[in-house]
């Protein structure tokens, strides 16, 4: 299937499925692919329940409502996503900037991300992000990043996980932790990791999310 093709099934697949399960679909959907993960960014994603939790401070319930429906909705993405890349989709990951209605949901693509990658400044990257992880839990036992176009850096950790997170996932406080490590993370990250002064590119948004099942976490920065 060529590309442009591809991009414009996937659009009108995810927008119709996300309309199904959340009442509601996003304004628009940008597609970025690449031979290790493909990218799908939201924006104006939020439905008039959602807009009420999110004013009355129920960023724990809006996440958790989400959750249960992205959990039922992934793995038909996910085959839909094999099916016509004709490659297997290890992993899925997703999150939301409730600041701006915006989201992003990826999915990496084979074993291909595993790769080592070198561009200007990864190396910095790597520093500034492996020091912070530190300083939240522990340092990662793997780290790679790379560039899916030239406004969008994925950042791949392994093996983060502390044993008193391990013990609220084994609890099943899943949410929960992932609801504190959020908060905590992308706070952290804004005040502390100087990626625009290392990149020269100034940060438009920002997401995160967690494997805990795999012990694997996603950033994605998204620059101006």
């Amino acid at each position: 299937m060529k590309y442009r093709q591809f991009v414009s099934q996937a659009t009108s697949f995810t927008t119709k499925l996300l309309r199904e399960r959340f009442g509601k679909g996003p304004q628009s959907v940008h597609i970025s692919l690449n031979d290790r993960c493909i990218i799908f960014h939201l924006r104006e994603f939020i439905s008039p329940v959602e807009n009420f939790l999110l004013n009355q401070e129920e960023e724990e319930a809006f996440r958790y409502t989400r959750e249960l429906i992205m959990k039922s909705m992934l793995p038909e993405l996910s085959a839909f996503l094999e099916e016509n890349l004709e490659t297997k989709v290890t992993d899925m990951y997703y999150d939301w900037g409730m600041h701006n209605a915006s989201g992003i949901i990826v999915g990496l693509l084979d074993e291909n991300w595993k790769e080592t990658v070198e561009y200007d400044g990864w190396e910095s990257v790597h520093a500034q992000i492996t020091e912070l992880t530190q300083y939240i839990q522990k340092p990662p036992e793997m780290i790679t990043s790379w560039w899916v176009n030239p406004k969008t850096l994925v950042i791949f950790r392994q093996g983060i996980l502390i044993l008193i997170e391990k013990e609220l996932i084994d609890l099943g406080q899943g949410n929960l932790l992932k609801t504190a490590k959020r908060r905590l993370e992308k706070r952290m990250l804004v005040q502390e990791v100087q990626l625009e002064t290392v990149l020269d590119k100034k940060v438009a948004d920002l997401y995160v999310d967690w494997r805990f099942d795999q012990d694997h976490s996603l950033i994605v920065y998204v620059f101006e």
